[in-house]
């Protein structure tokens, strides 16, 4: 019993840092292969990113100026 859980070990480990040394290699590039980005639900993979949630067009920030005192 042990010696079959150590056996199927040896396989999970080196799964583990094949993703491990991928993932540092991929890390800061512009493009990541499909089985290395996050999973999430398809929903927030679709969903606007909070850097452009978070940006006003030029009309908006007329509308609402910054307000002085």
């Amino acid at each position: 019993n042990t010696v079959r859980k150590s056996v199927a070990r040896v396989p999970t480990v080196m799964n583990q840092k094949q993703y491990q040394h991928l993932c540092e290699f991929y890390k800061g590039k512009n493009y990541l292969p499909l089985d290395l980005r996050a999973k999430k639900t398809r929903a927030i993979r679709r969903r606007l990113s909070k850097h452009a949630v978070l940006l006003k067009t030029l009309k908006q920030s007329l509308n609402f100026p910054i307000r002085k005192y």
